[in-house]
């Protein structure tokens, strides 16, 4: 694919939007849970339900520490024999430092199968019909994995969560994910940069771990309430969420804005009636198809009675050099 010129950064999303395009998915980490114990033991230390996963059916979720705030994200899809944790590949270390330290007297094996994985991405409203080209199946249409037969070789199929465009990531062995590429290519799909999917992802409203949640967030700030699962019983940190839940607010919101003037850096403050009251985590300018000019949008984390008053009083949020308007996620695609 790296032979393949790429387009504009604005043709590349109108890819992903409007047809099918497709990248490497260098930035993805894996682990393996395995041992009698793990469907137990890993219901007890995430935040959504391993216990009622069935077999390909996956579910995102938050690990925290004691004090309910997060330590990372992770998608865990159940197999017959194990258990596999999707993650980005920079939290893997930390993800297994937290999971190993509650490992006691659980028959439980962790292991960091990041390097027999290859894999890419397929997204679009497109993804579907070209797998079916090329002769694979699409799996269902919510967190699922599920195995394959490819010109001999297996592949596993993905349907990732995604508010705006199907999204699919397809997993084999490094040759034969180099051949899914260049019949993908063949077929239509457009090779896209991580800079078209990062845009993608600020449309979506998808926080990303390390840029918009923190290690001292609690699971409620981030607006991921699919990571939840109120009735499974205990786990770690779940104390807290359930203190929260039953006070029913949090001090902090994330939220989607759109920017108007000049362009601020991720980390830039917003300011309402002269006092800081959110932080900007993500930011870009975003040409969407058929729109005269970029976008600037951006996302953060906001106090909600400053989010409230914005909304109610129509209050304006300001930085140096612009306005921010808080607007509901995902943001409206034309």
């Amino acid at each position: 694919m790296t032979a393949t010129p790429l387009q504009s950064v604005a043709a590349q999303l109108a890819a992903v939007l409007r047809t099918a395009a497709l990248a490497p998915l260098d930035g993805i980490g894996w682990l393996r849970v395995t041992g009698p114990d793990a469907a137990r033991w890993l219901n007890g230390m995430v935040t959504n339900s391993i216990a009622q996963l069935t077999p390909g059916a996956g579910c995102y979720n938050f690990a925290l520490n004691a004090q309910g705030q997060v330590q990372g994200d992770l998608t865990a899809f159940l197999r017959e024999d194990s258990i596999l944790l999707e993650t980005s590949r920079d939290q893997i270390a930390r993800l297994l430092d937290h999971l190993n330290r509650f490992i006691i007297m659980d028959d439980v094996e962790l292991a960091d199968i990041t390097a027999e994985r290859s894999g890419l991405l397929l997204a679009g409203p497109r993804a579907a019909a070209l797998l079916e080209q090329i002769g694979l199946p699409a799996p269902p249409t919510s967190i699922f994995t599920q195995t394959a037969t490819w010109r001999g070789s297996a592949v596993d199929l993905l349907y990732a969560h995604s508010p705006l465009v199907p999204r699919f990531e397809l997993w084999s062995s490094s040759a034969t994910i180099a051949a899914l590429t260049a019949a993908l290519l063949a077929a239509g799909a457009v090779p896209v940069s991580p800079v078209a999917l990062d845009q993608l992802r600020i449309l979506e409203g998808t926080p990303r771990f390390g840029t918009d949640i923190r290690d001292k967030d609690l699971p409620q700030e981030t607006g991921q309430t699919r990571a939840l699962h109120f009735t499974k019983g205990c786990y770690l940190g779940q104390e807290i969420v359930e203190r929260i839940r039953s006070r029913g607010a949090v001090h902090r919101a994330f939220s989607g804005f759109v920017l108007t003037g000049a362009l601020p850096t991720p980390g830039t403050a917003l300011e309402s009636e002269a006092k800081p009251v959110a932080e900007l985590t993500s930011v870009a300018s975003i040409s969407l198809p058929g729109q005269p000019a970029p976008m600037q949008l951006a996302l953060g984390i906001i106090r909600r009675e400053a989010l409230e008053n914005a909304q109610a009083r129509n209050l304006a949020l300001t930085y140096s050099g612009g306005i921010a308007t808080p607007i509901v996620l995902p943001f409206a695609v034309p």
